[in-house]
């Protein structure tokens, strides 16, 4: 789970490096970030998961589907705001993280109603799987063989396992951001600081 925060750690020394004298930061780059790169599986995984185990028709799907891409789009949205709004981008990171929950729910009531258990820490395959989510650059095709397996108690473990990885990876970014809101402020105060260089340089 380290890499997140190093993630973040080297996007801000980024910023702080190319915006010595401005006051909108570098931002986006949430393409390196291990949350992002989890919720990309998520929802492609969940696409999968939809179209293979639920009846056409059902709204289940829709809901399901949507709040897997809001995961996904609000970690990027969020990472686009951050250069303008710190607010926003702790608002929308906490929308994916909410989305997630929604996402796992809707995994666990389909296991529920049909009399398939949630994997326990003691679950053999629990162990392997947390081996996989391990994997820096994991991808899809790390997962593939869970994923699309035929048996839709071991696609939908394996789903509510990369869930809840990605939704402690987001805790750990909102806390990361609260923390660099309070010691760096938000755009008013950078703004306040580069026009105060500003005017020093001009002297």
């Amino acid at each position: 789970m380290y890499l997140q925060t190093e993630n973040i750690i080297k996007l801000n020394s980024l910023m702080k490096q190319n915006n010595n004298d401005g006051f909108i930061p570098a931002h986006g780059g949430y393409k390196n970030l291990q949350s992002y790169k989890k919720t990309e599986i998520i929802y492609d995984g969940t696409v999968y998961f939809c179209n293979r185990f639920l009846k056409r028709g059902d709204r289940t799907i829709d809901q399901m589907v949507q709040a897997a891409r809001s995961g996904k789009q609000n970690i990027a949205e969020a990472s686009i705001f951050s250069g303008t709004s710190k607010e926003a981008e702790i608002k929308l990171t906490n929308v994916a993280r909410a989305s997630l929950e929604e996402l796992l729910t809707d995994y666990r009531d389909f296991l529920r109603l049909r009399k398939l258990p949630e994997w326990d820490k003691s679950h053999p395959y629990v162990n392997r799987l947390r081996e996989l989510n391990k994997i820096p650059e994991a991808t899809y095709e790390t997962f593939r063989k869970g994923i699309e397996h035929e048996d839709p108690e071991i696609c939908a473990n394996v789903l509510i396992g990369l869930i809840k990885v990605a939704s402690y990876l987001l805790a750990r970014q909102i806390k990361k951001l609260e923390e660099e809101f309070l010691r760096d402020g938000g755009l008013r105060e950078r703004m306040t600081k580069a026009r105060i260089n500003s005017r020093k340089k001009g002297q």
